[in-house]
């Protein structure tokens, strides 16, 4: 096996491996609390963990170029359907696929056009934006009232109960709070990826 080859593996490793810990951590909320903010209301634990499947398909991108990233981020839509349907329900299963695959296929395409940019540009303007896709899609489709009907007869997994704004004021419901809060952190977190990304890529590519 290839030096490329045992990389590109180590990629799609890496990739399986985020997307089954974000799966399972996405939920358990954050139960902790800051002052008066409840940070079970706004986040849960996976969204430290899912900003790093950005990172692994821009470092993909970035080595192999597009299909290679493509690739990557199809094991990792099979895995995240996979696993979803086993460990939740097929509501968790759909949304988080679909989510996944639109919003990292979304982050491969704008990490190629921004790929003679300055080196922070492309994996942070593309990382947030497909944040900003997968945030909305996820949680709509995982816990919105409208979507119920995806449980598929189960029990009804919506949060739809008004709950404070991040856990300040006004009321929303509550997967409205904990899509901006999981949004919040993938920002955060998303930024932090960039020190990794550039130590990454700056060392010299090997055959």
């Amino acid at each position: 096996m290839t030096r490329s080859s045992s990389t590109m593996l180590a990629f799609a490793a890496a990739m399986a491996a985020v997307v089954v810990l974000s799966n399972i951590l996405v939920q358990f909320p954050v139960q902790m609390a800051i002052g008066a903010v409840n940070l079970a209301d706004l986040l849960t634990w996976g969204a430290f963990t899912y900003p790093v499947a950005f990172l692994v398909t821009d470092l993909t991108n970035r080595r192999f170029g597009t299909r290679a990233a493509r690739q990557v981020v199809a094991i990792g839509f099979l895995v995240a359907v996979g696993l979803s349907i086993w460990l939740a329900t097929p509501r968790i299963a759909i949304a988080s696929g679909s989510a996944f695959l639109v919003a990292q296929l979304l982050d491969v395409s704008i990490f190629d056009r921004l790929r003679q940019s300055t080196w922070w540009q492309a994996p942070l303007i593309s990382s947030l934006l497909g944040s900003v896709v997968d945030t909305v899609l996820f949680f709509g489709l995982a816990f919105a009232p409208a979507f119920a009907a995806l449980n598929f007869g189960g029990e009804d997994g919506s949060l739809g109960f008004p709950v404070k704004f991040l856990g300040l004021g006004g009321e929303v419901p509550l997967w409205v709070s904990l899509a901006a809060g999981d949004f919040i952190v993938k920002v955060l977190v998303g930024l932090a990826m960039l020190l990794p990304y550039g130590i990454v890529a700056r060392r010299p590519v090997a055959a």
